[in-house]
């Protein structure tokens, strides 16, 4: 984005789902559009809370832990375990990008070995939260031969994790249809007896994200949209997923405003109990 701005500053940069410390990137990017990280570090254990949870787990690595975002994230998972009288636990796992530990396989075979013994320590009522994608499908698979609850992944979707824990369950034919995937995985979770124990939203937020931007750009180059307005950003987004979206700005701990945008489609849906919460952003 740098580069990009340096030779044409006309071009307009947006960036989804930032790394980076929101201010560091959007002082190159037109607009950084995050998942509303804050208000679901409380929504995730609120729902937990009211499923019946007395353990919140969360499973990352010091990489992870080392953004804004996600430490920012944790924070208010603890403050929303002390409300809930929930015991908040951090547990470490390998990061996958580090090939002196097996990388990925040997990150998911650490997922597999550890879950199980995780449900044993922290008991039956435990929810669990990994920061990494590719462990989520050992995890999920774990927690239903296992027991425990998973509230909704990272970057949550019906397909984020569920087919390959299900034993590679086939969504070709409802590719794009995000109530038919959530339906079809949400028969298989209940044969699989996770019934009121797993968590999704009913869309990807990955798709969302990439297909909503396009839908934004659009709306900004036909003058239909201005850079910045949460409101306008949610539109797109809504007519990326045919879903609603709640969005604000970032603002600092002094109450400025932040170049950056957060979205959340307020739902958490627990297979075969129902959508638990929604909720507006402020």
């Amino acid at each position: 984005f740098q580069k990009v701005k340096e030779l044409r500053p006309d071009i307009i940069c947006l960036a989804g789902e930032a790394h980076e410390d929101l201010p560091v990137v959007g002082a190159v990017a037109d607009v950084v559009v995050n998942n509303n990280f804050i208000d679901r570090g409380y929504l995730m254990i609120k729902t937990a809370h009211d499923l019946g949870c007395d353990t919140f787990v969360h499973v990352s690595f010091p990489r992870h832990m080392s953004y804004e975002t996600m430490a920012r994230r944790v924070a208010c998972m603890q403050e929303a375990c002390n409300d809930f009288g929930m015991t908040f636990v951090m547990e470490t796992a390998p990061d996958p990008t580090d090939t002196s530990a097996g990388g990925m396989d040997g990150a998911v075979a650490f997922m597999k070995e550890h879950t199980p013994q995780w449900i044993e320590k922290y008991g039956q009522n435990s929810a669990y939260f990994c920061t990494n994608d590719g462990e989520t499908a050992p995890m999920l698979a774990a927690l239903l031969e296992n027991g425990g609850y998973f509230i909704e992944a990272d970057l949550p979707s019906p397909l984020m994790g569920y087919p390959e824990a299900l034993g590679g369950l086939d969504t070709t034919a409802e590719a794009g249809d995000f109530e038919a995937i959530t339906a079809k995985v949400e028969k298989a979770i209940e044969a699989a007896g996770g019934a009121g124990r797993f968590g999704t939203w009913t869309v990807s937020w990955g798709y969302t994200l990439s297909s909503g931007l396009g839908e934004y750009a659009y709306a900004l180059l036909s003058g239909n949209a201005e850079l910045q307005n949460a409101d306008d950003i949610a539109a797109a987004f809504k007519v990326a997923s045919g879903k609603d979206w709640a969005g604000a700005n970032y603002k600092t701990a002094d109450g400025a405003k932040l170049d950056s945008v957060k979205l959340m489609y307020a739902d958490t849906y627990v297979m075969g109990k129902g959508y638990m919460h929604v909720t507006d952003v402020e």
